[in-house]
């Protein structure tokens, strides 16, 4: 099935260093943008994480230190490839949960402060998932009737997320629609105000963390009762995004900005 975009719509796929949103760096990143009228572009590029690649890491992805260390780091590129996603909704394959987190932690690293707060994010495995419960391998067997060659390398996933997410909108036209708006909702787990989930939107629109002593409670609220909170976040081992938000919800209650 084609799908029904309204703006271009770009699949990514890392390979990391690690699995820590925090300190992990980016080793690998391909992205597949398809635009509305079918046509797609694709780009693979490998990043010097200016770190150690742990073995374990290596083990999976196959990406060692020496494959990288004449490569661009991401803060040479940063812009190319914000440049290329602007405007464009985002997909991919836990992309929510670790992929569009770990990206925009390497934008702040950057200097690069994209907003992404108005795009729409298909997260396949969280369909995947609620339907049928398998890894990105299964999901490329069972949709596309292929064996998925090269597993781990980020040139293959993203094809095989993009390729995957068309079979579902085939396979289950009763329960998916073919609108970026409704699949983006579906694949979502929480709605998120940082890319972390720390923070989120209870149901009635307002921030609330989502962890620790003040899980559930209004974000703005405990800025009022406990100021110390702030520092602690701002000071601990939090993504640069999720401190970022706290920090406009703190400006905007204190009237600083609307």
């Amino acid at each position: 099935m084609k799908l029904n975009l309204k703006n271009p719509l770009v699949f990514f796929d890392l390979e990391t260093t690690g699995t820590n949103i925090n300190t992990d760096r980016i080793v690998e990143i391909c992205y597949l943008k398809v635009f509305p009228n079918g046509n797609e572009v694709s780009k693979s590029m490998r990043i010097n994480p200016e770190m150690h690649i742990p073995e374990a890491s290596t083990a999976i992805h196959g990406i060692h230190d020496e494959d990288v260390a004449d490569c661009p780091t991401f803060k040479q590129v940063a812009k190319e490839i914000a440049k290329d996603i602007e405007g464009a909704d985002i997909a991919g394959f836990n992309s929510n949960r670790f992929d569009v987190p770990v990206l925009v932690e390497e934008f702040l690293r950057a200097g690069i402060d994209i907003d992404l707060t108005k795009r729409k994010f298909i997260d396949v495995q969280v369909i995947y998932h609620k339907l049928e419960q398998r890894t990105l391998s299964a999901a490329y067997k069972f949709y596309c009737g292929k064996n998925l060659e090269d597993a781990h390398t980020a040139e293959a996933d993203t094809k095989a997320t993009y390729e995957v997410l068309k079979a579902q909108l085939d396979r289950y036209p009763d329960v998916l629609q073919n609108d970026v708006n409704f699949l983006s909702e579906y694949s979502s787990f929480t709605r998120n105000a940082d890319f972390a989930g720390r923070i989120i939107y209870d149901d009635k629109g307002v921030e609330v963390f989502n962890f620790g002593k003040y899980k559930g409670m209004s974000v703005a609220e405990v800025l009022k009762r406990d100021m110390g909170y702030y520092g602690w976040i701002m000071n601990g081992d939090f993504t640069l995004n999720t401190k970022n938000v706290l920090t406009k919800i703190r400006l905007r209650e204190s009237g600083m900005i609307k």
